[in-house]
């Protein structure tokens, strides 16, 4: 049986991505000064403006204003912000829960991982092919004065029997500027982003790939100027490209004890080594969490009869070789690290240099 299965990824320029990233900015800040931060601090863009909020515990001094604006000037942006700020503490109610002889769950909620093999990342090939566009592009856009920092990618897969056979489609929206024309744009993109993505996927790509440049025929008014972003808006772009399954939460802001983040990252972690293994050719961990309790409240493995070993040796093998306490994995993984502002954009998972990506001996 065939079928088409298409993700999107967005490059930092867009709204939505800034915000993320400016958030990820805070919490680097934060845990450089004071590993035991617990924050949540968000952002919302809007033209000329930034909206910042939410809770912070930290006896970090954070210049919010400076930070924003710094991480405004590497996203590409020339002009002034006008920013807003809207911070308090951690409710004390959430802190008790969370802060005690062994660390708790910050928060309920169930978290997803995913892991495959079609590919050597072990995701899914068009979230894959869709991220390394747009760093491909990012890359490119800050060598030119003719091209700016929203764009968006999007990669369609033909499977069948559940394996890609082939890219279908592949979409890029890019902003730019007035003086250069669409013809232009789909020649240098073409040769500049998309060919040398390809180069990896020659397997994959025949002369009925349908590469879509630009289709609207003008996007020179980008950012915040022509959308509105919010943290957290991304998490299908933050995961499995809409393969995989996603709990809700999103990542960007969130400290180590919010399992919204801390218990995606694992249940990734446990289902990458699942597949790495050769236990499974695909694996889904759901696991849930209560507030102020040390031990998961369920975990679900899935591997969808793509499994070599029975399920209950892969079952004995996830408990005799992970440990699913939120302060297990803030150890094992080493999140009090600022890392974050990294993994804001191109996606949290298949990236080699995060801890939640090393398979286990």
């Amino acid at each position: 049986m065939k079928k088409i299965i298409t993700s999107e990824s967005v490059n930092i320029g867009h709204p939505d991505k800034t915000c993320d990233y400016i958030s990820d900015c805070f919490l680097d800040e934060a845990l450089t000064q004071d590993p035991n931060s617990q924050m949540a601090v968000e952002c919302a863009i809007k033209n000329n403006k930034l909206f910042i909020y939410g809770e912070a515990t930290t006896k970090a001094k954070i210049n919010y204003e400076a930070i924003a604006k710094q991480a405004l000037k590497f996203i590409g942006y020339e002009n002034e912000f006008k920013i807003i700020k809207e911070i308090s503490e951690q409710s004390p109610d959430i802190n008790q829960a969370v802060v005690k002889t062994e660390l708790c769950a910050n928060d309920q909620g169930m978290m997803y991982g995913y892991a495959t093999n079609e590919t050597k990342e072990y995701m899914p090939l068009p979230i894959v092919v869709a991220h390394k566009l747009m760093k491909k592009y990012d890359d490119f856009r800050r060598t030119s004065q003719n091209f700016y920092a929203d764009a968006k990618s999007q990669v369609s897969v033909e499977y069948e029997n559940n394996k890609p056979i082939c890219i279908k489609t592949i979409l890029l929206s890019v902003s730019h500027a007035e003086s250069i024309t669409n013809a232009q744009i789909q020649e240098i993109l073409k040769k500049q982003v998309v060919e040398p993505v390809l180069k990896e996927y020659k397997d994959f790509v025949n002369e009925e790939l349908n590469l879509i440049i630009n289709p609207s025929g003008k996007f020179t008014i980008w950012g915040s100027f022509s959308d509105s972003g919010c943290t957290g808006r991304k998490i299908v772009v933050d995961t499995y490209g809409g393969v995989g399954r996603v709990g809700g939460g999103c990542f960007s802001s969130k400290n180590a004890t919010k399992v919204d983040r801390s218990g995606a990252y694992y249940a990734r972690y446990v289902a990458k080594n699942i597949v790495a293994h050769n236990l499974a050719d695909i694996c889904e961990i759901q696991v849930s969490y209560a507030i102020g309790k040390s031990e998961p409240v369920s975990i679900y493995i899935d591997c969808f009869g793509t499994n070599k070993q029975s399920m209950t040796t892969i079952k004995d093998y996830v408990n005799n070789k992970f440990n699913f306490k939120p302060s297990n994995i803030i150890k094992e993984l080493n999140l009090l690290a600022p890392i974050y502002k990294n993994t804001a954009c191109f996606g949290h998972f298949g990236r080699p240099e995060f801890a939640w990506e090393k398979i286990k001996d």
